[in-house]
């Protein structure tokens, strides 16, 4: 996979893997190194990164005429350790689900450290990577500017930070896949979570057969990880979107009775926004009594 340079975008909401990347960069004790690593990236100094196998290599164009030659890695997993950490994503439909979405599972390092292992380098130093450049000190600038830029690069697409550890996004699903359809066939015969078991008519006979008025309905508890409350991105509501309600608009009040009117009509229809938008809200938020 190739990336050509490209400058960084200091406006952009970072991603929190991504943070977690960069924020390796901060112990780094040569400040005025990092700040002209960081410029380099800004100003489109990196030619190329390409991802090749378990590492990155890229072409910075420096004070020479040649662009210099880099490589960055990180230790890879051995087949085993991978096993464990499938087994163990495999039994969290959720770290699943979000890492297909292309999204970073905030506890991803618990699958990880269940088995011994950070997918996140603790240290700087754990960040193995090599230069052709006369400087002597590691990370260079040009390593710095390449290193800056994978942030991005991990923001776009979360599995080359698995890459990095030995195994490429196409490996762990199709992976995932098949110790997820291990696991169904290890389930009994009988197993109401057996897939593609077809209905016979012996089924619709007895208990509940599938109904098209059943559709939206679900009585079984769903899993807490899977829901999730949040407000809404902006203050705007269903009648902002709306816009003035035309309700008075042929009669023959006038200007300033219709605009009084309306404001009325508007201000009881915001509270009862409010007080069902409060109330669905409390709902969601409601544990349900045990016996």
């Amino acid at each position: 996979m190739v990336y050509s340079g490209e400058r960084l975008n200091p406006n952009q909401e970072q991603e929190w893997w991504v943070q977690q990347w960069l924020d390796l960069l901060q112990k780094y004790r040569f400040k005025k190194r990092l700040e002209r690593g960081r410029n380099y990236a800004r100003q489109g100094n990196v030619l190329g990164i390409e991802f090749r196998d378990k590492k990155v290599l890229a072409k910075v164009q420096g004070s020479e005429d040649q662009p210099y030659e880099l490589s960055i890695w990180l230790d890879a997993f051995s087949d085993e350790d991978w096993q464990y950490v499938v087994d163990t994503l495999s039994e969290q439909a959720l770290h699943s689900a979000k890492l297909l979405a292309g999204e970073m599972p905030t506890n991803i390092e618990d699958v990880f450290a269940a088995n011994g292992l950070r997918l996140f380098p603790f240290s700087l130093q754990e960040v193995r990577s090599r230069c052709s450049c006369p400087d002597k000190a590691n990370p260079c600038k040009h390593i710095i500017a390449v290193y800056h830029l994978l942030g991005d690069r991990f923001g776009e697409d979360p599995f080359l930070l698995f890459q990095l550890r030995g195994r490429s996004k196409e490996e762990i699903i199709a992976a995932l896949r098949e110790r997820r359809a291990d696991l169904a066939e290890a389930l009994p015969s009988d197993s109401p979570e057996t897939p593609n078991t077809p209905a016979t008519s012996e089924d619709s006979t007895q208990g509940s057969p599938l109904r098209v008025e059943d559709f939206w309905t679900y009585d079984d508890p769903l899993d807490p990880s899977l829901v999730v409350i949040t407000p809404p991105p902006t203050q705007e509501t269903v009648l902002d979107v709306l816009g003035p309600i035309p309700l008075l608009a042929q009669t023959g009040n006038s200007s300033l009775a219709q605009t009084a009117a309306l404001e009325q009509v508007r201000a009881y229809f915001q509270q009862v926004y409010q007080t069902v938008s409060q109330e669905a809200i409390a709902q969601a938020m409601a544990t349900p009594e045990t016996d």
